[in-house]
């Protein structure tokens, strides 16, 4: 279970460090946002239930649990209350202006 519990912190890290990147290198508001909602929010979450099986099964470990599946809740719905209200008021989406 150890193993398994130090796989799942590891990746939760690698999908973390993705998003801090996705941030840094995206062109504008929405791209960013799509990066950090969903490599941040798989990320978090596969860090905290590796946490949660490496304590293993105690109130702390249902605590981290509980924790995950309510930021899987709330990361997704905060994010799409930030894209509509920047959407709405007035920020514009990045388009690719290449060669045709």
């Amino acid at each position: 279970m150890k193993i398994l519990a130090v796989f799942l912190i590891l990746a939760g890290f690698f999908f973390t460090v993705v998003a801090a990147i996705g941030v840094l290198r995206l062109p504008d508001f929405y791209t960013r946002l799509h990066a950090s909602g969903k490599a941040d929010t798989l990320g978090i979450a596969l860090t905290l239930v590796g946490l949660g099986i490496y304590n293993g099964f105690s109130l702390v470990s249902v605590k981290i649990i509980i924790i995950a599946v309510l930021i899987m809740l709330a990361n997704p719905i905060g994010t799409h209350v930030l894209a509509r209200a920047a959407y709405r008021s007035g920020v514009k989406p990045w388009t690719h202006k290449g060669e045709s």
